[in-house]
């Protein structure tokens, strides 16, 4: 009989003795679950060939469901928390009131993302806080059979919160235990081991075969560390994650050093990483380390160079029971210096050539995959500057009207295209602004960097909001068309990628409004809406409509002629204008907006203030889908006093 039940704060899980255990880390990407499954496979294996006296005889059924309840765990766990994974297997041997069983654990970084399995009735999804365990009937085949299949093939399972983690566990009954089992003497359990996991270090060192590494191990080793690699896009985690693949399979232990990208010659380079196959020797090995960093003669290549054992000098009057090897590799990209690997083998007095050569190949990998994070974090920080640089520093106070304002640019490392702007003018108006250019980077940037002063010096100068769409759009289909043009060409000359769209036009959403305060008190309101989602009137008493009506994009015909529409902002009334980041948020094939959920959202809103409707949207948003949005987010709330 199947039982599911729930951990609670501070409860542990099994045995704080039990052994023997094996856990590792696993990056938060699509690469986790096979790298899982294959660490829970080799560490069954261990176990079995080391003939430990807690071992047990594994049965093919237990080993099978082991991996498919891994599986599903950390693919729950990558695809709904998006953080890495700690994953950890385990032996309980048999008590009076459980029987043996092999505990898996798989946590994550993320507590507040419920773990999902299915959705309630009602359509909400089942609560890991109250639970975690689902509730309700759903065809599985549209919202997936992960938890399903865990409860199926485990004996029990559940949810562990701690601090800053959540653990989902599952304990697997084994099948005759036999805590002396026979040692194993299959010939190929040492390639098997390492070949099953490339991408998580065993619990145990792993037994080499350097000879092994001259065939197709190498091969595979590379390919896949160079897909490993090549997904990160910071040099951190570049160089904790060279480290990880390094130890135990090829070193003994390892450490990184990276070059400040612009310190010059005097620079020091900088301890990115230390592992060691024993995590106890961890902390002393990086303290020696520490106490200077490596130094590369600028005559030497990508190629090894014997270093001198870390702390030899202070060992030197003890006898020397073993021969150890430490070699040296440079890490390079595009013929600059990156930094430096240095690596060690203990009981080894010669590293074979094929395993040199086996290394060097791996360092060549990391100095990309180091270069290409540097490009992106270079890209990144530009961005940044710049998308600051083209919003206000700061949006003007209304009289009579409190104002809130969300705005999260996505975090794809370029610019992004929406941008707002609050501002007084004369005659007692104050006018507000949300647009969205179409697409991102530098010629999107051109197209806001020149709307935001047109709009401000075309309000001022006292048009009205439909002839202030009119004037934009002609300067839009002239300039902005010839700026962004111009952009994507510096781009591409600069040996950029241009992008596939340069040489159209930059189509403009924007939502343009002015607001008059009304001696009673309230403000008088007018907007006007070019191609974007239409602000929505928040009533006191929950009633909720548009507020303007939909008229074409800015940047595309030069015959258009905009119209405004008017309204009373009374004591009390909501105005919420957002892009299409919040409209069109998605999940699956839905959308945010679909059967006017925006709508609804803001209805649940009455009687909160500016700042509480600004938040319960944006958690709304989040909320929709369990990955983060990858669109600009932007909302404004303008709420009369």
């Amino acid at each position: 009989m199947q039982r599911d039940i729930v951990q609670r704060p501070g409860i542990t899980v099994g045995h704080a003795d039990a052994r023997p255990v094996a856990r590792t880390s696993l990056p938060g990407n699509l690469l986790a679950p096979s790298a899982g499954r294959r660490f829970v496979e080799a560490a069954l294996t261990e176990w079995t060939g080391l003939g430990l006296p807690t071992a047990v005889g594994f049965s093919e059924r237990l080993a099978d469901d082991a991996a498919v309840v891994v599986s599903e765990l950390v693919t729950n766990a990558v695809v709904h928390a998006g953080t890495n994974v700690e994953l950890l297997c385990r032996l309980e041997e048999a008590t009076e009131d459980d029987v043996a069983a092999l505990v898996l654990e798989v946590s994550d970084h993320h507590p507040a993302r419920a773990v999902r399995s299915e959705r309630r009735e009602g359509g909400g999804p089942a609560d890991a806080a109250e639970g975690g365990v689902p509730t309700g009937s759903v065809d599985p085949a549209d919202y997936g059979r992960g938890l399903q299949l865990v409860g199926t093939l485990s004996e029990r399972w559940g949810i562990t919160y701690r601090t800053g983690l959540k653990t989902v566990w599952a304990r697997l009954p084994v099948d005759d235990w036999n805590p002396f089992p026979e040692p194993s003497t299959e010939p190929g359990f040492q390639q098997g081991l390492r070949a099953a996991e490339l991408l998580a270090p065993t619990a145990r060192r792993a037994l080499r075969d350097d000879a092994d590494w001259a065939g197709r191990g190498a091969l595979s080793f590379l390919a896949e560390a160079s897909d490993l690699l090549a997904g990160q896009l910071d040099e951190d985690i570049v160089a904790a994650l060279a480290g990880q693949l390094l130890v135990p399979r090829l070193a003994d232990w390892c450490a990184i050093w990276l070059e400040p990208e612009n310190g010059g010659p005097a620079a020091v380079p900088r301890l990115a990483s230390v592992w060691h196959r024993d995590e106890a020797e961890t902390g002393e090995l990086r303290a020696v380390l520490e106490q200077g960093p490596i130094r590369l003669p600028g005559r030497v290549g990508t190629g090894p160079v014997s270093m001198p054992w870390p702390g030899g000098e202070e060992d030197a009057e003890k006898p020397d029971e073993r021969a150890d090897s430490t070699l040296a590799y440079r890490i390079t990209s595009g013929g600059r210096t990156l930094g430096a690997v240095l690596l060690g083998r203990e009981g080894t007095a010669r590293v074979p050539d094929e395993v040199t050569a086996l290394i060097e190949d791996f360092v060549r990998r990391v100095g990309l995959a180091v270069g290409a994070a540097r490009a992106y974090t270079r890209q990144a920080t530009i961005s940044r500057i710049l998308q600051r640089a083209l919003l206000p520093g700061k949006v003007a106070d209304i009289p009579g009207v409190t104002s809130s304002l969300v705005y999260e640019p996505s975090d794809d490392g370029v610019v992004g295209g929406d941008f707002y702007d609050i501002f007084p003018c004369p005659g007692d108006r104050w006018c507000f602004v949300l647009g969205d250019v179409q697409g991102s980077g530098p010629e999107a940037a051109v197209v806001t960097g020149l709307a935001r002063p047109w709009l401000r010096l075309l309000a001022r100068e006292g048009f009205g909001a439909g002839e202030v769409l009119d004037r934009l759009n002609r300067l839009l289909l002239d300039d902005a068309m010839e700026a962004a043009e111009a952009a994507a060409l510096m781009v591409a000359a600069a040996g950029g990628q241009q992008t596939a769209d340069t040489g159209q036009s930059r189509f403009l959403s924007l939502l343009y409004g002015e607001l008059v305060p009304l001696p009673g008190g309230g403000v008088r309101c007018t907007v006007a809406s070019a191609g974007h989602p239409l602000p929505l009137l928040l009533r006191p008493d929950g009633e909720v409509r548009p507020a303007a009506e939909s008229q074409m994009l800015l940047g595309i015909f030069d015959d258009v002629a905009y119209e405004s529409q008017s309204f009373e902002l009374a004591p009390g009334d909501s105005l919420l204008c957002v892009t299409d980041g919040v409209t069109e948020r998605r999940s699956g094939t839905l959308m945010f907006d679909d059967g006017d959920g925006l709508a609804r959202a803001l209805a649940d809103c009455a009687g909160l203030s500016a700042d509480g409707i600004a938040d319960r949207i944006k958690r709304a948003v989040h909320e929709f889908a369990e990955r983060p949005p990858d669109d600009d987010l932007a909302l404004l709330v303008l709420q009369a006093g």
